[in-house]
């Protein structure tokens, strides 16, 4: 159901050929989430006999042996659906293409409730994961991997509401990396603190794009800082927490969470330097966005807003999805103004709607991290989930201050030095961007083609599908189906058709002559019979 209201929100805007494409995409990868989801609840169901919850926890130790092949197998199956219903490699390419629905849905179901849903799911089965080590070990490198790629990508994405989208995959990253290395808490955490700043910068971002009259290219943008206060408050509000900057909500939750997993020891390292890695590219693009969309000389559109008091209204609307993203000309002219600011002229950032939906955002977004204070200070989350996860096996609560006063301070420092070189970049020296782009053109273009995802899929994923189906219509459909079933069995009718018509002549003696001859055949039949 969730994949369903999923599919006909995307493609809401159904006069888009690039909005149903995406809605079946986003379907069609969370079907296949679905299987393995139902085939690994199989697995389960195969050896335990149970699917109640209560149940499935209290055998798993004495059902399987630990890291046993079958339950590896069943967990990766489910984290088959996990990845998909939370956009992680490789399941990921639908989010991005998602942003096509209206942006409130974007905000609701792709940044705070739809695509968490694999982290709850990983959360809530944590006794099989924990059992199933391997396949817990599978769930944390793929969104360490995950954090990383879809970072990597929202550094040079010029699309303003993909550079969220890229933000949530990463972020989600974080939380699957985290809850399958037993970091509980601090998954859990960043999932709260996640959802009120990531649905804050989506209404934001729509709020911008009402603006620039359905423009989203940060290429068109600048200089809204003047036209939109408050819309600007919120960006950085949003902006600040997802950069984990020192006393913003993410900052707390993303350090509970990387210090949960650095307190695992061993190759968990890794994901801890990986984490560290991804917060660097995280300020990056968010400062990136924000200092292009908000700084400079006002576009054309900001500087009718300033000096009207209303929206840029295009003369003709246009798909931003189609053609050269920074040039409307070439893109494909809507055929339905739905969507786009009006004949009145109105925008966001005015209505008294907007402003009460992400003002409690903002609000929270700065402040929601005091509810789980580093040191033991406040508790609230780690003993509203005491109970779930009393039965665990793995977690522990990590006594070692030094490592947790050593992550707040590189936390911190990562945070404040990339955002004062993100502000050299785009801001004090605007050409550097362009000098690193020349200098390192082949990294440009690997994160420009989102590391070839899409291409891959399609080299080898759907011309495939398309060829056999081509072949299947050409060969099998027309030869074997309309040939020989089809029109087989309409030839017997048209041959038995035409005997029986033939027999119709029209002339009385030749029904006479059938009649007698029938009546001989049943005259013969009795006489023999009798015999």
């Amino acid at each position: 159901f969730v994949g369903a209201a999923s599919y006909m929100l995307v493609s809401y805007w159904y006069r888009r050929d690039t909005a149903t494409a995406a809605g079946i995409k986003a379907f069609v990868i969370n079907v296949i989430g679905d299987i393995g989801l139902v085939l690994g609840t199989l697995f389960l169901f195969k050896t335990m006999g149970v699917l109640d919850y209560g149940q499935l926890f209290a055998g798993a130790h004495s059902s399987f042996d630990k890291d046993a092949p079958e339950l590896v197998i069943a967990m990766l199956l489910i984290l088959v659906g996990a990845f998909a219903k939370s956009a992680q490699i490789p399941f990921h390419t639908w989010l991005p293409d998602a942003m096509e629905g209206p942006t409130p849905v974007s905000s609701l179901i792709h940044a705070a409730t739809m695509v968490t849903a694999g982290v709850y799911l990983i959360g809530r089965l944590h006794i099989f994961f924990e059992w199933a080590p391997t396949a817990a070990a599978v769930g944390a490198i793929v969104g360490a991997i995950t954090l990383l790629v879809a970072g990597s990508i929202g550094l040079v994405m010029t699309d303003l509401k993909r550079v969220i989208a890229y933000s949530t995959m990463s972020q989600i990253g974080y939380m699957i990396m985290g809850v399958s290395a037993a970091a509980y808490v601090g998954g859990f955490f960043h999932l709260m603190t996640h959802a009120f700043f990531k649905a804050l910068l989506f209404m934001a971002a729509g709020s911008v794009i009402s603006a620039m009259g359905g423009n989203q290219s940060l290429n068109n943008m600048s200089g809204f800082r003047k036209a939109l206060p408050f819309t600007f408050a919120c960006f950085l509000a949003g902006g600040f927490a997802l950069s984990a900057f020192p006393f913003f909500s993410g900052f707390f939750s993303k350090d509970t969470l990387l210090f949960e997993v650095g307190a695992r020891g061993g190759w968990y390292w890794g994901l801890y330097v990986a984490g560290y890695i991804g917060a660097a590219f995280t300020v990056f693009y968010t400062w990136r966005m924000i200092y292009r969309a908000f700084w400079g000389e006002p576009c054309k559109e900001a500087e009718v807003v300033i000096e009207t008091g209303h929206a840029f209204h295009p003369a003709e609307h246009t798909n931003p999805h189609t053609g050269d993203e920074d040039d409307p000309s070439t893109q494909e002219v809507e055929d339905s103004e739905v969507g786009f600011p009006g004949s009145e002229h109105k925008f966001a950032e005015k209505t008294w709607q907007m402003r009460a939906a992400m003002i409690p955002l903002a609000v929270l977004a700065v402040v929601a991290g005091v509810i789980q204070l580093p040191f033991g200070v406040t508790n609230v989350i780690s003993d509203f989930l005491h109970p779930t996860f009393a039965d665990t096996i793995v977690a522990y609560e990590p006594d070692n201050s030094s490592l947790e006063a050593f992550g707040l301070i590189l936390s911190s420092v990562i945070a404040i030095v990339s955002l004062a070189c993100a502000y050299w970049i785009w801001v004090r020296k605007p050409g550097t961007s362009a000098a690193i782009q020349a200098r390192l053109p082949w990294l440009h273009k690997l994160f420009s083609n989102k590391w070839y995802f899409d291409d891959f899929y399609s080299a080898f994923v759907v011309a495939p599908v398309i060829w056999i189906g081509k072949w299947a219509r050409d060969s099998f459909e027309r030869v074997v189906v309309d040939g020989a079933i089809i029109g087989g069995s309409s030839g017997l009718v048209k041959a038995g058709s035409a005997a029986v018509r033939a027999i119709q002549t029209g002339l009385l003696r030749g029904y006479a002559a059938f009649v007698i001859g029938g009546l001989s055949i049943a005259l013969l039949y009795f006489l023999v019979r009798s015999l």
